[in-house]
Order: C-alpha cells, then structure tokens, then sequence
C-alpha cells in the first residue's frame, strides 16, 4: 500500500483523536498536504508534508509510513517525522488579561486600563 486517505492516516499515526475530528478538521481547512487545503478523501503518500492545525498549534510531519488502521504509538512514531518547530519560550508569550466568566461588560475606567496595558 502506498496511499492512503488523509483523515484516515491522521487518525492512525494519533495526530486526531478520532477519525471524525480529523475528516472535520480537513473540512474546515486546517490540514494542508504539500501546502494545499485537502478534502478528507484526498490520498497521502510517502515523502509528503502534511500541515495540520489543532488547538491553536500547527504541527508540521513529513509521511514516513503508510497505514490505515490505528496503531500503538511506538509504530505511530516510526510513520511519520515530525518537523514542528519548538514553542516559543514562556517570556515571549504575551500576557493577555482574563475576565472572569459572567462578570459582564467592563466598565469605563476598566476598558481605559485595558487600552493602556495593551497600548492602544
């Protein structure tokens, strides 16, 4: 076998949780293969990079193997390389500050600290 569906090999080398997450990311335009946006149905091969975008982080492999059934992560390690570049560090993160849930709309004097802090 030297092909195989996208969503059905993300699933397998455990970059999606279950097969629906990764046919729904695929609709939704967050997987890439070769830097094109693909339909689940689209077919991988060997030596392809694959662009996947999940909570916020894209992860960028290269397909090493082809599989279609899930398999344990030490063989789902094998099947793919993964070049996603670190995380940038802690520091570097902007710091956003956080409403607590329910507490409405800020008030004047609280919007005007807000804009000050993130420099408006």
């Amino acid at each position: 076998m030297d092909r195989a569906r996208v969503d059905s090999w993300l699933w397998a080398v455990r970059l999606t949780k279950t097969r629906s997450a990764a046919t729904a990311a695929c609709r939704a335009g967050h997987v890439r293969v070769n830097g094109e946006r693909v339909k689940a149905a689209q077919s991988v091969g060997i030596g392809d990079e694959v662009r996947l975008r999940s909570n916020g982080v894209e992860r960028i492999v290269v397909v090493r193997g082809i599989v279609v059934k899930r398999v344990g992560a030490p063989v789902a390690a094998t099947c793919l390389e993964d070049r996603t570049p670190p995380p940038p560090p802690r520091e570097e993160t902007a710091w956003l500050p956080v409403r607590d849930r329910g507490a409405g709309r800020p008030t004047g004097r609280e919007r005007r600290d807000l804009e000050k802090l993130r420099g408006y």
